[in-house]
């Protein structure tokens, strides 16, 4: 492992999250896919697993190489997110960088770590320490970014995916924040749309403290760049009827469509008008209908729908389609970054 010394560039890639505080909406399925797609298109992804529950990390790994991690990244060789973190947290050392495994062509891996809840243990005295103008809280609150940067550097990535828990936590605070652009994935039920308003004002309290905490930064601090842009929505898990989105769930799509445009493109332009820019059809990424009969096969095999082996052909063909479609889009509207 090597340590980085010196203020690091931030690396062009572009850094996203899906990100909804409702669990079950399937965004670690989503991410798989999404970054799969996007692989195929001939970019070189970057996962990192910032969930301490390391959904991430076990849907893509088998269960005996997760534990051998989780055993040894307490070791200065260990592999995972918390492995690079350790000596900053125990207060011994600088950032540890590990060179994440490739799980397929073009799909890098930043394993997870239970051991994570220890770092977001400490990131609201490191939230506290940025507005006393601490040096340690400014590099505590970038450290992840910076880890993710120096891999970036090393192996050429194209996109960055964090996959985070489902709350409104310190952790997931300094992910959105050090993040270009975030995605909601949200299912055809009346929970996801009224969690909708709660993650608004969510993201509008973290950016607007930190542009205050960004104006008393030190001139020589690392600093997240605090500006996540509102991308789009992804809707999903709902049953499809002649072509169309079965009636059940058609009055919930419309549902979360007008409320993702009252709730979080209304809120983010009180802010800054360029944090929501899109329109109500451009912020329609993709409406992935539910694919149950590949979902165990793709988590048993850690690999997206279209690739798995075995399962209905017509179905695959289905999933290949839609995925590209959406990673398409996010290369497009993220291109100007």
């Amino acid at each position: 492992m090597s340590k980085a010394n010196t203020k690091p560039t931030r690396h062009g890639a572009t850094r996203l999250t899906l990100y909804n505080h409702k669990g079950g909406v399937g965004k670690t399925t989503l991410l798989v896919n999404i970054a799969s797609a996007l692989a195929s298109l001939g970019y070189k992804v970057l996962l990192v697993d910032a969930d301490p529950q390391c959904n991430l990390t076990s849907y893509l790994v088998n269960a005996e190489v997760v534990d051998k991690w989780l055993d040894n990244s307490d070791s200065e060789h260990g592999q995972t997110i918390w492995t690079a973190l350790k000596p900053f947290v125990e207060s011994y050392g600088e950032l540890n960088f590990t060179q994440p495994p490739e799980m397929h062509n073009g799909v890098l891996l930043l394993p997870g770590d239970i051991r994570l809840s220890d770092f977001e243990q400490e990131l609201n005295q490191i939230w506290l320490d940025c507005l006393q103008r601490k040096v340690r809280g400014f590099k505590g609150a970038s450290a992840i970014s910076e880890i993710v940067n120096v891999i970036c550097e090393e192996n050429e990535i194209d996109f960055v995916f964090y996959d985070v828990g489902p709350n409104i936590g310190p952790l997931n605070r300094v992910i959105l924040l050090d993040c270009d652009y975030f995605i909601i994935p949200a299912a055809c039920d009346l929970f996801s749309a009224r969690a909708l308003k709660t993650l608004g004002k969510s993201l509008f309290n973290w950016i607007k403290e930190w542009q205050v905490i960004a104006q008393l930064a030190p001139d020589n601090s690392l600093l997240l760049p605090g500006r996540p842009k509102y991308l789009g929505y992804i809707l999903q898990r709902f049953r499809m009827y002649g072509g169309v989105i079965a009636s059940q769930f058609a009055s919930y799509a419309s549902m979360i469509e007008k409320t993702t445009f009252s709730d979080i493109t209304e809120v983010l332009r009180r802010i800054d008008k360029e944090l929501a820019t899109g329109t109500l059809s451009q912020t329609r990424l993709g409406q992935v209908k539910d694919f149950a009969s590949l979902v165990p096969l793709s988590q048993e095999q850690g690999v997206a729908f279209f690739d798995v082996d075995g399962g209905d052909t017509t179905m695959k063909n289905d999933s290949r389609k839609e995925f590209k479609s959406i990673a398409t889009k996010i290369a497009l509207l993220t291109s100007d970054i």
